[in-house]
């Protein structure tokens, strides 16, 4: 069971309560498979440090600001909205025509890495292709790709490889988002059938040579990505569920990756349990309690991935809530972005991400390197514990709009010595009732907003 963050949860920072686009279901608890690679495993524990990343979608549809790929698949769903009247296949032509209009000129990965880092952010994902087969990479195998339009004699032309770099950089470990879906394929939506739903659009037994063409050319734009001009990747996050990756032989194109320049590459194979998968990704949702596995739950910070027009992104204070629940229950929290078609970050997502990274530069001890604790919630109060579990942290997760109490209360989790505000170190009074409640006093010019405690836990 998970969370969903639908009415009630955004009603909470006045955001629209309208959850748009396609959303992956988590994968069952009992299909994890742990890998059995030793630098993987090392490589998972040292992601699930970092806590805090962003996923960046950026193509087709920024250029228009609607929601990514999918107003060109016909399913017959709410979310997927089109421009005015068009008939479906003059839409789709519209639709591919966007590509002539992608000219991100003002775009500078160093300022986007700047910002995020600034938000308190670790790591990365970066959308190399989406679903409508529109490459952000200077892709040898199509002509479908930025390196062919309007922005093809910029410097910074193969978007992917400079966004990578940047990041890489300042210290980010890096991913690398991935369509196994390619809908302009015409191995994959073949231009002599209808194109009905997000599947193939027509039978592999009876067209087993396209079906072969559209495999080699996926491992073949995977083997472009991972061939070494793109750099070391920590993470291959793969998209489009309704593929597998046994499909595209992803069980040998990891194996190759992890042998020679991305040991202990993590993939990301989302909601196909198994050996692929090794860490799940819960999607703008949270799990309703802790799980004992990897797993990371991507939300956006509006309601698209994609830049839209006027977006009501989420309040700083909203992002922090949602990262100490995630933490609290044992997950790394990945908040989509989505630059403009210019190649910018709007000045309002900085503005929220400046004030997040500025609580996690004073409270995130409270957060990095942290790990579950048995009693990790009460109320609105989070709780985290150091690596070796002799440290706890109490996160009081305000609410926008919420006065700051007298004081904060929990049960359980009960302190001994001394606690203290990780903000500015300061000495803070409680004591514990005879059943086992613990009452923390505020001290009373306390700012509202979230706050972390820090204290050692009676035994």
């Amino acid at each position: 069971m998970m969370t969903v963050l639908g009415a009630a949860a955004l009603n909470a920072s006045g955001d629209d309560n309208t959850v748009q686009g396609f959303v992956h279901q988590q994968s069952e608890a009992d299909g994890y498979e742990w890998p059995t690679d030793r630098v993987v495993l090392d490589n998972l524990d040292k992601w699930q440090d970092q806590k805090f990343g962003v996923l960046f979608h950026f193509g087709l549809y920024s250029v228009p600001g609607i929601v990514e790929s999918w107003s060109i698949c016909s399913e017959d769903v709410d979310w997927i909205s089109r421009k005015g009247d068009l008939p479906y296949d003059r839409y789709k032509e519209w639709y591919w025509s966007l590509k002539d209009s992608l000219n991100p000129v003002e775009f500078d990965p160093a300022e986007w890495s700047r910002i995020m880092k600034q938000g308190g952010m670790k790591y990365m994902i970066f959308t190399t292709k989406h679903h409508d087969g529109f490459c952000t990479f200077d892709s040898k195998l199509t002509d479908f790709s930025i390196a062919n339009g309007p922005y093809k004699d910029n410097p910074r032309a193969n978007i992917a490889k400079e966004v990578f770099e940047a990041f890489r950089n300042d210290g980010f470990m890096v991913g690398c988002y991935f369509s196994k879906p390619d809908w302009h394929s015409e191995w994959f939506w073949n231009p002599g059938y209808a194109t009905p739903t997000r599947r193939i659009n027509y039978k592999k037994e009876r067209h087993p040579d396209w079906w072969k063409r559209y495999q080699d050319f996926t491992a073949g734009q995977l083997g472009e990505l991972l061939g070494g001009e793109y750099g070391r990747f920590d993470i291959l996050w793969l998209d489009g569920g309704w593929i597998t990756g046994e499909e595209i032989g992803l069980d040998s194109i990891a194996a190759a990756a992890r042998s020679s320049l991305h040991p202990g590459l993590i993939t990301v194979d989302r909601t196909i349990k198994g050996r692929n998968e090794n860490y799940q990704t819960p999607e703008r949702s949270i799990p309703d309690k802790q799980l004992t596995y990897p797993w990371e739950s991507c939300i956006t910070l509006s309601n698209d991935w994609g830049w839209v027009p006027n977006a009501p992104y989420k309040s700083a204070n909203k992002v922090i809530g949602l990262l100490a629940e995630i933490t609290a229950k044992g997950g790394c929290m990945l908040l989509g972005v989505g630059p403009t078609a210019q190649g910018t970050i709007e000045p309002a997502v900085e503005e929220r991400l400046k004030e997040v990274g500025a609580w996690l530069s004073k409270n995130g001890e409270a957060i990095y390197s942290t790990r579950p604790t048995e009693i990790y919630n009460d109320g609105k109060v989070w709780f985290t514990a150091s690596k070796d579990g002799k440290t706890l942290y109490a996160i009081y997760a305000a609410s926008d709009g919420d006065e700051m109490p007298d004081e904060i209360e929990w049960h359980g989790n009960i302190p001994k010595g001394k606690m203290v505000m990780l903000d500015g170190n300061k000495r803070v009074k409680y004591n514990v009732t005879d059943d086992g409640q613990v009452r923390v006093k505020l001290p009373k010019t306390l700012a509202a907003g979230p706050i972390a405690l820090k204290f050692e836990m009676s035994r």
